[in-house]
C-alpha cells in the first residue's frame, strides 16, 4: 500500500437520499480525513436526524448549520464559503478541500486518492474557462441583476456593468483546493468585492471561485480539471444537466483518470454503484 501523506477535508452537500449519502460516505471514509456535511433545510428534520445519528459512529465528522440552499442561487457559494471557513477554524490537520454532492461517488479508494494528491501537492483542480470567449451563452448570468428568494430566483430587467479590470471565468461547482488556496479565499481582502458582485448573479457557484482565483494576487497552481467524470445532457431551459449513470457507463467512468463522478441514483440504477464498490474493494485487496 502506498504512503498516505495528504489528508483531505471533505465538504458534502446533501438535500435528499439519506441512504445513498451513507453509501457515499462509507466509500470515502478514512480515519485520517475530516468530513463536514451540510444538510439543506428543505430536507426536513427526519433526514437531518437520520444523518446526524449515522455520523455519530465516525470520528472526524461535523455538521454545518443547515441553511436553505437554492439551485442557481448565491446561497450555493455561501454554503461553500461557510464550509471552508468552518474547516479552517477547527484548527485540524488537512491538506486538501474537496466538495461533493450527496449523489457523487468516488472512482478510486481513499488511499489512491490520497496518494494522487500527495504526488500533486500545491495544485488546485478546478475547471477554468474564459466566460465571454468559451461560454458566451452564459454571460446573461452576470450581465443582469438577479435576486434570490426563499422560493426561487427573480431576474430583473436591469443590465449592469461588470467589475472593472476583471475578466469573468466559468467552469463548474466542483473543485479540489489546497489549504493555502482556501486560506487565501477566506482571508484575503481582495475577495470581498467578488462576493458583493456575485451575490446578485445567476448560477454563481459555477464562476465565483474561478473568477476570484484568476483576478487576484493568488499565486497557486490552477489545473483546468476538476477530476470529475460527468456526462452533460440537454435539459430544456437549463440547457445542460449531469446524466444519471447506469451500468452501461462503466467504461466511461473508468477512463480519463478522474477521482469522482456524478451523478448517481441508487434506486433507479443500483448496479453501477455495486460495480464501482466491487472494483474499489478489489483495488484495496490487491
Amino acid at each position: 500500500m502506498k504512503n498516505q501523506t495528504s489528508n483531505i477535508a471533505y465538504f458534502i452537500l446533501v438535500h435528499r437520499f439519506p441512504q445513498q449519502f451513507k453509501r457515499l460516505f462509507k466509500a470515502i471514509y478514512h480515519a485520517s480525513n475530516h468530513y463536514l456535511v451540510h444538510i439543506d433545510q428543505k430536507a426536513g428534520e427526519t433526514i437531518h436526524a437520520e444523518i446526524q445519528s449515522f455520523l455519530a459512529d465516525f470520528p472526524h465528522t461535523y455538521l454545518l448549520k443547515s441553511e436553505n440552499v437554492l439551485w442557481g442561487g448565491y446561497s450555493m457559494v455561501q454554503a461553500e464559503l461557510n464550509g471552508i471557513k468552518f474547516l479552517l477554524d477547527k484548527k485540524i490537520q488537512w491538506d486538501f478541500f474537496i466538495n461533493l454532492s450527496g449523489q457523487d461517488f468516488p472512482l478510486m479508494p481513499q488511499e489512491e486518492i490520497q496518494d494522487f494528491l500527495s504526488r500533486n501537492a500545491g495544485k488546485n483542480y478546478i475547471k477554468v474557462l474564459n466566460q465571454a470567449v468559451e461560454r458566451p451563452e452564459t454571460m446573461n448570468r452576470i450581465e443582469h441583476y438577479f435576486e434570490e428568494t426563499l422560493d426561487g430566483y427573480v431576474g430583473k430587467p436591469i443590465k449592469r456593468s461588470y467589475m472593472q479590470n476583471t475578466v469573468s471565468y466559468i467552469g463548474g461547482q466542483w473543485m479540489i483546493l489546497t489549504r493555502a488556496c482556501c486560506e487565501f479565499i477566506c482571508n484575503s481582502h481582495e475577495v470581498q468585492k467578488f462576493e458583493d458582485f456575485y451575490l446578485h448573479t445567476f448560477i454563481a457557484d459555477e464562476g465565483f471561485f474561478q473568477t476570484v482565483l484568476m483576478n487576484t494576487s493568488f499565486g497557486g497552481k490552477l489545473i483546468n480539471d476538476d477530476k470529475r467524470a460527468i456526462i452533460w445532457v440537454a435539459d430544456g431551459d437549463i440547457k445542460l444537466r449531469p446524466k444519471t449513470f447506469t451500468e452501461d457507463d462503466l467504461g466511461f467512468l473508468l477512463t480519463g483518470g478522474n477521482l469522482f463522478a456524478r451523478k448517481f441514483d441508487e434506486v433507479a440504477h443500483p448496479k453501477i454503484m455495486d460495480l464501482l464498490e466491487a472494483r474499489m474493494e478489489a483495488m484495496v485487496e490487491a
